[in-house]
């Protein structure tokens, strides 16, 4: 299954992903990890004797998109490694072994002993901060602490699948359908809080953005299953996590804000704070993080 529609829609990703990449201003290393699934793309930053952090991107996006406003700041305490999730619009390119057994467990322990890492922190956005979670739950050996930005803890709920389709449909559409710029924007400003003026104004997301709206083939992440958590396994993951979460998040106000609280996560909210949190206050959540891994109070 191809990641993106045309090779002229891969190559216009790529081309503003690399101008993304050269805004984080940081020295950066790329590599390419062969695994089970594929080529995984990731982006090593921060020194090599900084504690490992790492980091996982949203549906739809990608490492390079994600992080242009952290990895500055991050990567002067952490050893950052930011991965291009497989099946999505980055730069990591799956094989005919990505289908319906894919197994996230499987592909992350390939990651890390690839990079040589035997207890890692985690960050993630959205479907990324899934990830993290799951993979805390199931190698608790290996996750010291787990930072989850716009997004909930996955309990057991069998009208979630309907609820989540239908509350992308009501943010994504018609925009999403039809991505000019004008689209574009009004997307963007329907995720974000107030300032979404952190995506329309820089010129080079908003292209990136426009261009991975109209080029990246959504059904390459078919295979990125989520599963639910029971009560014993939330217990499991209760104390290693962090939520930060936005209330003006459309993913929040539908469901996830009730989920955390009902299930006493250790939850920060921020006022007129979208889904793209860690862009729209970054600077606050870089040290959150910072404080969070590094157990300063």
């Amino acid at each position: 299954m191809n990641v993106f529609k045309t090779e002229t829609a891969k190559s216009r990703v790529i081309n503003t992903y690399n101008q993304l990449l050269d805004m984080w201003n940081i020295e950066k290393i790329e590599k390419e990890i062969t695994t089970t699934y594929g080529i995984t793309h990731v982006i090593l930053c921060g020194n090599e004797s900084n504690p490992p952090l790492v980091l996982f991107h949203g549906v739809g996006d990608n490492s390079a998109l994600m992080w242009i406003y952290n990895a500055a700041t991050l990567s002067r305490y952490f050893r950052l490694y930011a991965i291009d999730t497989i099946g999505g619009p980055g730069k990591s390119c799956p094989n005919k072994n990505y289908n319906k057994n894919f197994d996230i467990e499987m592909w992350i322990d390939e990651i890390l002993t690839w990079l040589t890492l035997d207890k890692v922190y985690i960050a993630g956005v959205s479907h990324g901060a899934y990830m993290a979670q799951y993979y805390g739950l199931y190698r608790p050996e290996k996750v010291i602490k787990i930072a989850c930005l716009a997004c909930t803890v996955p309990v057991k709920n069998s009208n979630k699948k309907n609820n989540l389709l239908k509350t992308m449909m009501k943010i994504f559409l018609p925009e999403a359908l039809f991505p000019t710029k004008k689209n574009t924007a009004k997307l963007v400003c329907k995720l974000c809080g107030k300032n979404s003026a952190i995506f329309t104004e820089n010129a080079i997301i908003m292209e990136h953005y426009q261009y991975l709206l109209k080029g990246f083939n959504n059904m390459t992440m078919i295979y990125h299953k989520i599963v639910s958590f029971d009560e014993e396994q939330i217990e499991v993951i209760r104390e290693k996590v962090l939520y930060l979460i936005g209330e003006d998040d459309p993913f929040a106000k539908s469901g996830g804000k009730d989920v955390l609280l009902k299930n006493k996560m250790n939850v920060k909210f921020f006022p007129e704070v979208g889904h793209g949190i860690n862009h729209e206050i970054s600077n606050k959540i870089n040290q959150i993080l910072i404080d969070f891994f590094l157990r300063r109070e």
